[in-house]
């Protein structure tokens, strides 16, 4: 059994320390245990007001990762662990940005300027691009609400790469697994991973067995069609039979070809959209952007 760097009893200390100290509730601090585990901080402090980190070693930068960030002038407090101590520092995130952590530390951290909401459809403008077009953060939250993803989920996304940094802050406690055959598109992807922050991310270069072989089966497959798509399915089934399928395609002939294709895998269509979205611009005029199918299959039972 894994031994603990922080114990029940330390976390719990800890926790009535600073909802004692902030005056507050313990139920309206976000805890986040990052030790020997990937866990996405930045996320985390971006959509809580008050967040408790328990780290160690493992994120020895963790203070420098908050800065570049963008968080240098949040308050933070922290303190040496395990077991609660009030020898506490408090100051601001910029003071400590080059401050090492080498043994178990708790850091308490505010963002009152935060609104605590699950966000769907972070627009096109914070992700890094390369050589990525990415969909229209409109259509971005429409596919997020048919993932349906859990804190826990394992996910496989091929060639989305805006479409993995929200399943990843999403299912924070789960895996995503990024596939990138593309070295201009892979480069922006590890681009965009490190600027949201999120650690729970798997980018591979293919879905050959052998790649898959060490990560986790997932529920969940979602891809943007290419004349592969077939042979695409079938490699993901050898890891999950089980796996469930959503394709995005802007091809009307890819889009007729699916059932067919489908049914070749086994599987049959349990849904089927396509999204339309107008925008006006400041000049009152509509543009249309491009207006993808969205087919879901699932096993045939």
């Amino acid at each position: 059994m894994e031994e603990k760097v922080f114990k029940n009893s330390d976390v719990l200390s800890w926790v009535g320390y600073f909802a004692d100290r902030m005056d507050t509730s313990p139920e309206r601090i976000h805890m986040i245990n990052t030790c020997g585990k990937k866990k996405n901080v930045l996320p985390t402090i971006e959509s809580h007001k008050r967040t408790m980190i328990f780290a160690d070693g493992a994120r020895k930068d963790l203070f420098y990762e908050l800065w570049e960030a963008g968080y240098g002038e949040l308050d933070v407090w922290f303190g040496k662990g395990p077991g609660l101590n009030e020898d506490i520092k408090e100051t601001k995130v910029q003071t400590v940005m080059n401050y090492e952590i080498t043994e178990p530390t708790v850091i308490f951290i505010i963002n009152d300027k935060t609104r605590e909401a699950s966000r769907f459809g972070i627009k096109n403008e914070y992700f890094s691009r390369g050589t990525v077009h990415y969909v229209g953060h409109e259509i971005r939250a429409v596919i997020m609400s048919m993932l349906a993803c859990d804190i826990q989920d394992t996910i496989c996304i091929v060639t989305g790469e805006s479409i993995v940094i929200e399943a990843a802050i999403m299912a924070s406690e789960g895996t995503i697994i990024a596939v990138e055959p593309d070295s201009g598109s892979m480069a922006a992807m590890c681009d965009n991973v490190a600027k949201f922050g999120v650690h729970n991310v798997e980018i591979v270069a293919d879905l050959n067995e052998e790649t898959l072989a060490p990560l986790p089966a997932p529920r969940l497959a979602f891809i943007v069609a290419t004349k592969t798509i077939e042979e695409d399915i079938k490699k993901l089934q050898k890891k999950n039979p089980d796996m469930q399928f959503i394709i995005y395609t802007l091809e009307l002939d890819m889009m007729a070809d699916m059932k067919n294709i489908y049914k070749n895998c086994g599987l049959e269509i349990t849904e089927m959209l396509q999204i339309q979205i107008s925008k006006m611009n400041k000049d009152t005029t509509f543009s249309a952007q491009p207006a993808p199918w969205l087919i879901r299959g699932e096993k045939v039972r």
